[in-house]
């Protein structure tokens, strides 16, 4: 092989061909150095979502309380008892008033049909033969005070009967009711109606204090 001379300003000296080829293949069995990574771009950060303000519900508005009647108490129906055509019902008169209620014996009652009409309806004290083995009807009537706040109660028996056919059934969808001689008298509308049939009897009992 032929040996060539490379003369250059600063550089001195013989190379030959192998050893220009074994500089090459020293340069080409170099790695590279590793490219520079990418710079990390921004990292997105999760903001949690502030909460929903929340609303209030609307406070309910307090239940409308009915006034107290012009006597001090209110009459309410409680319920009633049904078998074999034997109907038992009772009412309590509630002392709404400021002031002690005094009741002795029994209650006046009347009967109106659901136009407002009074019912021809022979009330008597006691279950008056109508039944038997109801205490609460044919106790003794006794005084009865009622502080403010406090409840007594009255009972009713009939049989819902129709004996004649000739005679029209009667229905009572409204009571009245006077507590005591000479006091005001309380209208109620039933939720369950006296079902007389045409027997035309209705027993009553006494006034009794409400025992809780």
């Amino acid at each position: 092989m032929i040996a060539k001379r490379w003369w250059g300003r600063g550089i001195p000296g013989l190379v030959t061909a192998g050893a220009l080829a074994g500089v090459l293949a020293g340069a080409a069995g170099c790695s590279m150095p590793p490219a520079p990574r990418a710079a990390p771009g921004p990292t997105a950060v999760s903001v949690p979502a502030k909460p929903a303000p929340v609303r209030s519900a609307p406070s309910t508005p307090p239940a409308t309380v009915e006034p107290c009647p012009e006597g001090g108490v209110r009459l309410v129906e409680m319920e009633g008892n049904a078998a074999m055509g034997l109907r038992v019902a009772s009412f309590q008169l509630v002392n709404c008033g400021a002031q002690p209620y005094v009741l002795e014996g029994y209650p006046q009652l009347s009967l109106r049909d659901d136009r407002n009409d009074p019912l021809e309806v022979a009330v008597e004290h006691g279950s008056a033969g109508i039944t038997t083995g109801t205490p609460n009807l044919d106790e003794a009537p006794r005084p009865v005070t009622l502080a403010p706040g406090q409840a007594a109660l009255f009972g009713i028996v009939w049989r819902n009967l129709v004996t004649e056919s000739a005679t029209p059934a009667v229905t009572a969808r409204i009571v009245e009711v006077e507590p005591r001689p000479g006091a005001p008298q309380l209208w109620l509308r039933l939720e369950a109606p006296v079902d007389l049939g045409n027997t035309g009897k209705l027993g009553l009992g006494p006034w009794q204090p409400l025992v809780r």
